[in-house]
């Protein structure tokens, strides 16, 4: 990013031409995303466990877990529409305002998928996500027999994520390119609206964090002081790593020390790890109208709408996959005509983000079984936490 702000500045007519490199690179994005999404989501719907036999833990889990990602997704559009970091930052693009802006029910209606195959041709996100979750929802219902579909749809998202990784590595390049190019036709500004965004994401993940998950521990009376002894050290894992995978495993044994029953624990985590991340909701909704601010895009209700609702439902599952958001915004950004050249941008800060973005998820995860666990009666120990 340094690099790329030096070269904006010292020679500013080559970083205009750079900005070919990020174009390819938004262009291999681009290609992966509807094989990515159905992968993704058909495994994390299909492969649920069956809806029928979840039972009282399981569905009390999925209430909790509906309420508190919906309530980040809201924070993270709120933060940013009061904060407003995406004022005075320029992209370099020209949005087109359209003079009609079509009713909720109009947006609704052509939300709904006719053929599969023409909203994947069309890069139609929304459509695309309704298809996957209603067919991960169909497989799931029927069982074994869609065993090997939800094989093939989990090899699938295997074999994505791995295409995202090579293209990635062309990601350092692409940023380079874009704060170069960004630099040298906007100025300093886009800076400031950087910085901006970061303290925003600090902040809102912060409030998130102590109103919210803090909250949900003092209204079921889990025991603050042990607690905090239990997440310590798995929240600094995923804060230094920016990968909730490496601190799964330590938070999993922290909380079972603290006094989750095997059975909660073995259920409600793992269906946290697809349905309950809190901060990469959160993250979507800030990313996704940042760049509507800096490309000075006014979205009607019934749009902000729309978009709030794909991220509610693409946000499922992308946890502990690197660059997942990534891939996530640029599918929301192609179908809701956002422009393509604030994803290098964010890429830039994205390392910096990362940090607290991953550790608020693991929060969350620790927080869900010691929430469903006293929901459902059982007393947690408050003591010290033992070694």
């Amino acid at each position: 990013m340094a690099i790329g702000i030096l070269l904006g500045v010292v020679a500013p007519q080559l970083s205009m031409q750079l900005a070919v490199i990020s174009n390819i690179f938004l262009r291999l994005v681009k290609s992966i995303i509807a094989p990515l999404l159905f992968g993704l989501l058909v495994t994390a719907f299909g492969g649920a466990g069956n809806l029928k036999q979840l039972g009282r833990v399981g569905w009390k889990s999925i209430v909790y877990f509906e309420i508190m990602t919906t309530i980040a997704l809201l924070m993270g559009w709120g933060s940013v529409m009061l904060i407003r970091p995406g004022d005075g930052v320029s992209l370099g693009v020209k949005i087109a305002q359209k003079t009609v802006v079509p009713s909720f029910s109009e947006v609704l209606e052509k939300s709904i998928p006719s053929s599969i195959a023409d909203a994947m041709a069309r890069g139609d996100v929304l459509q695309i996500v309704i298809f996957c979750m209603l067919f991960g929802l169909a497989a799931n219902a029927i069982g074994e027999k869609a065993r090997p579909i939800l094989n093939f749809a989990e090899s699938l998202s295997a074999i994505a994520f791995r295409y995202t990784n090579f293209v990635m590595y062309l990601a350092p390049f692409a940023v380079v390119a874009a704060m170069a190019s960004t630099v040298a036709e906007n100025g300093f500004g886009v800076l400031f609206g950087l910085g901006k965004l970061i303290a925003t994401a600090y902040l809102a993940q912060g409030l998130y964090a102590i109103v919210f998950l803090g909250g949900a521990l003092v209204m079921f009376g889990v025991p603050l002081r042990r607690f905090f002894q239990a997440v310590r050290e798995p929240f600094l894992i995923a804060f230094a790593t920016t990968s909730s995978a490496a601190a799964l495993p330590k938070a999993l044994e922290n909380m079972r020390r603290f006094g989750i029953p095997i059975p909660i624990l073995g259920l409600v985590m793992p269906l946290g790890l697809s349905f309950n991340l809190a901060g990469s909701t959160l993250h979507l909704a800030m990313a996704t109208l940042f760049v509507a601010q800096a490309a000075g895009m006014a979205l009607p209700w019934s749009t902000q709408v729309m978009i709030l609702l794909t991220l509610k439902l693409t946000s499922k599952g992308v946890a502990g996959i690197p660059r997942a958001n990534f891939v996530i915004l640029s599918a929301l950004f192609l179908s809701f005509g956002l422009p393509m050249e604030g994803l290098p941008v964010l890429l830039g800060v994205d390392a910096v983000i990362d940090m607290i973005r991953t550790g608020v998820n693991i929060l969350g995860h620790c927080v869900a079984p010691a929430v469903i666990t006293r929901w459902e009666g059982e007393v947690l120990p408050a003591g010290p936490l033992e070694a």
